[in-house]
């Protein structure tokens, strides 16, 4: 802990730029960014790292490696993020293969970052799809999250163990994510009691449509906090009180939502975040990664923007995020 935080992206809104001219264009344009978190299987979309070759090729590693450094980037974390813990048994291998494979891949490139979700089990045997046990508002979804406790327990129990054979030193970042088993402080604590391997990647846009303080999470959560998400949310208030928080539409129509994902600093201005950063800088994170998902924002004027931001809140000024619609 105690390391300056570094201002990086995910690639994954980017994925259909060719991975020289996307580093161009960030060297260029977004200054600010010198990390990079990019896809390298599950859910994420990962053309820019083909892990199997990757992993076979320590030629190919090495001059993937020098062309990003070339612009003076540098990878922070590998993104993985899947359901190793679906009830399809051939999805469930596959995600829990490309995370091993991702880790493996870490492990010869040097990073000690993979960033993930938890997954998400049936309810009971025999589903064929996830169920996420949010609570026990009506008698059948009470108490699904324990009977899946030794499931999503056991499982990342394994994981941890095959870190520490594997990759020691590694973290595997959970995005405390809605829909997974580990959303908020109490649900990934539960979680992380398997291993030290097991950190947070903290995405403070969930919190906000949660009415969760990312503050308080991250100064709760302290050194299993690993990595970290910079994106928004804004409030649709006459949508808001209409369906409340938890329209089944969600995410589209993005203009029919109560919220919406949102450029850093359309929801919360640059003191909001230099306090946040502050905090991050507390934990073992190294890097805040834009994660761009603004629907009404186009990913090339939206990243740059949220660099900006974060790179003033970072040196304890504001500035205006400076987003038009």
């Amino acid at each position: 802990m105690g390391e300056a935080l570094r201002i990086g992206v995910v690639l994954e809104p980017l994925v259909a730029r060719p991975l020289p001219e996307l580093l161009d264009w960030l060297a260029r344009d977004v200054p600010e960014v010198t990390d990079l978190e990019i896809g390298s299987g599950g859910y994420a979309p990962h053309p820019h790292c083909d892990r199997t070759r990757l992993l076979r090729e320590a030629g190919t590693r090495a001059a993937w490696q020098r062309e990003i450094a070339a612009r003076g980037l540098r990878i922070a974390a590998l993104n993985v993020w899947g359901n190793p813990l679906h009830p399809d048994a051939a999805l469930a291998c596959r995600h829990d293969g490309d995370l091993r494979e991702t880790i493996r891949l870490a492990a010869e490139l040097g990073l000690r970052r993979v960033t993930a979700m938890a997954g998400c089990p049936g309810g009971a045997d025999g589903d064929a799809t996830p169920h996420f046990a949010a609570g026990g508002y009506l008698p059948y979804l009470e108490d699904v999250h324990r009977r899946q406790a030794d499931r999503v327990l056991g499982y990342w129990a394994g994981v941890d163990d095959f870190v520490r054979q594997t990759c020691p030193g590694l973290l595997v970042c959970l995005e405390l994510h809605p829909g997974t088993v580990a959303y908020n402080v109490e649900s990934f604590t539960a979680l992380a009691q398997v291993g030290p391997s097991i950190a947070a990647n903290i995405d403070p846009s969930h919190f906000f449509w949660l009415g969760m303080d990312a503050n308080r999470v991250v100064r709760h959560l302290g050194a299993r906090v690993g990595h970290a998400h910079a994106k928004d949310v804004v409030f649709k208030p006459d949508n808001l009180a209409l369906n409340g928080l938890l329209d089944r539409r969600w995410p589209t129509p993005p203009e029919a939502m109560p919220w919406n994902f949102a450029t850093v600093g359309q929801g919360h201005d640059a003191a909001w975040w230099q306090g946040l950063l502050g905090d991050l800088a507390l934990t073992n994170a190294r890097t805040v990664a834009i994660e761009h998902e603004d629907p009404f924002v186009a990913p090339e004027i939206g990243i740059p923007a949220a660099a900006r931001l974060l790179a003033a809140a970072l040196r304890g000024t504001e500035t205006p995020a400076g987003v038009t619609e």
